[in-house]
């Protein structure tokens, strides 16, 4: 609560959830970035993505005006295939973005792509 007087207290925002599950504990031939699914969809849709060695990966979304929405993942994770889950139920119906950029610990390997997704409420 809030004492009304100094201006601090507790607050209560809305946030979608999101998380990041390791799929296999394989490591991939190459980095890849598949199509959420369902597509479209309503509002919680999957993205899976592959890294082939540990690197910073960034994956986040994006309205059509290219604004950045959220960022699902912001880490250094180890080899391996991933699923994000993410719940758009906060946003309108229309076509999303989801950008992926990878880069390997040493700096010598990067990975960068877009795809499209439709969210129909």
């Amino acid at each position: 609560g809030c004492d009304g007087t100094s201006g601090t207290g507790l607050y209560r925002i809305s946030v979608s959830f999101t998380g990041i599950t390791p799929v296999n504990s394989q490591i991939p031939s190459g980095f890849l970035l598949g199509q959420n699914y369902p597509n479209p969809f309503n509002p919680v849709t999957n993205i899976e993505f592959s890294i082939p060695g540990s690197g910073s990966v960034k994956l986040a979304i994006f309205d059509v005006t290219g604004r950045e929405l959220e960022i699902l993942v912001n880490e250094n994770l180890t080899a391996g295939t991933y699923k994000v889950n993410w719940s758009a139920g906060a946003y309108s119906s229309g076509v999303y973005f989801y950008v992926i950029n990878a880069k390997s610990l040493d700096g010598k390997h990067s990975f960068n792509d877009v795809k499209k997704m439709l969210m129909i409420k």
